[in-house]
């Protein structure tokens, strides 16, 4: 009896050994075929994207502009006054002559200093003028001197010609009195030398008068020298009138 239910145990447990046996090689058989296969599966491919991936590529962002400067401020301008007799120092461009120079003929000079009015520069130092010859006169006989005069009338500003108005400008030649007195005398002392020897005192007294009388007609047949004013003189020049301009102040 004892070997009978020892034979039925061994039996049972060959039984649930077996059937344990067969579920596992079946799960494993399932597991094996639900893997996927390293040899057989495709490698995946590079340039396969997955639907709604951005694939742009982004360009480089420039760097944001520099603000733009501010606007400059609007220009203030001022209507400047400058008062009639105000000094015009001026450079002389145009050589002068009382032999050569004709009336009318143009003249040019360039303002040495600037000129001012209220604080503000009116007419920067190098501003051009240009005016005209007005009167030329020769060296006439003894007291007569060659002179030339000239006025400015135009100051140029800006590229722009503005009206100006200015004194006369007066260059004269020099004096020749010394020379002509030297000439007149010694015209006299031979005159008197000479009627000395002819009729004593009363000759020589004669003859002075002869002799500075000769030496007088010398003096009227010769001319005194002309003026000349070259190029870089200065003009000592003034205004004859107000002179007006709109300035920019700012």
């Amino acid at each position: 009896m004892t070997t009978h239910w020892m034979a039925v145990a061994l039996l049972s447990a060959g039984l649930v050994i077996g059937c344990g046996s067969g579920q596992s090689t079946e799960i494993a058989e399932t597991e094996t075929a639900l893997a996927p296969q390293a040899e057989d599966s495709p490698a995946p491919d590079a340039g396969t994207v997955s639907p709604g991936v951005d694939t742009r590529t982004s360009a480089p962002r420039r760097p944001a502009p520099p603000a733009p400067a501010p606007p400059a401020p609007a220009a203030s301008y001022r209507e400047l006054r400058v008062d009639a007799g105000t000094a015009v120092p001026l450079e002389l461009l145009t050589a002068l002559s009382s032999e050569t120079t004709a009336v009318e003929a143009p003249v040019r000079a360039r303002l040495r200093e600037a000129i001012t009015a209220d604080g503000y520069t009116v007419l920067p130092a190098g501003t051009e003028f240009a005016g005209t010859v007005t009167e030329v006169v020769p060296p006439g006989r003894v007291k007569g001197l060659a002179r030339v005069s000239v006025i400015f009338t135009q100051a140029i500003v800006a590229g722009a010609s503005e009206p100006v108005a200015t004194e006369p400008v007066t260059f004269e030649g020099e004096a020749t009195r010394g020379e002509d007195a030297t000439k007149i005398g010694v015209g006299a002392g031979i005159g008197a030398a000479i009627g000395g020897i002819l009729g004593g005192g009363s000759g020589a007294a004669k003859g002075a008068a002869i002799g500075g009388a000769a030496g007088t007609g010398a003096v009227l047949a010769t001319r005194g020298q002309h003026v000349q004013v070259a190029g870089g003189a200065d003009v000592a020049a003034r205004l004859a009138e107000p002179f007006e301009l709109r300035v920019r102040v700012n």
